[in-house]
């Protein structure tokens, strides 16, 4: 059974940091890109970032860029996302996902790309 399990989402303040973990388990998910997306109160699940199976490209969505970074260590089989500088717009459900297809070369945006997903951590950043 393919899982999961995203941890360290909390409450903080604008200009803090977080860091989110994402421990995927059920199959190999070193031979898979995993991206972090997010869903705010009454929007759509959006890309956040995502990180190349064997963590050679990253791709960040504009408004992340610069202050969050995403990064895999597949010994420990866990991705993580630092979040810095948070703004009350960074508050969201944070969503981790593991890329549909083995090997891609470049990380999808697309939320159709990932076909296994965990069940979120919320972050509230308050201003």
């Amino acid at each position: 059974q393919v899982q999961l399990v995203e941890s360290g989402g909390g409450l903080v303040q604008a200009g803090d940091s977080l860091r989110l973990s994402c421990a995927p388990s059920g199959r190999t998910f070193s031979i898979y890109a995993m991206g972090w997306f997010r869903q705010a109160p009454g929007k759509e699940r959006e890309f956040v970032a995502a990180i190349r199976w064997d963590g050679a490209t990253t791709r960040y969505t504009e408004s992340v860029k610069g202050r969050f970074t995403i990064s895999r260590d597949n010994a420990k089989n866990t991705v993580y996302l630092q979040m810095s500088s948070l703004k009350a717009e960074d508050t969201a459900v944070y969503y981790c996902a593991a890329d549909r297809e083995r090997y891609r070369n470049y990380p999808s945006t697309r939320i159709t790309e990932y076909n296994y997903w965990g069940q979120g951590t919320q972050v509230t950043v308050s201003s």
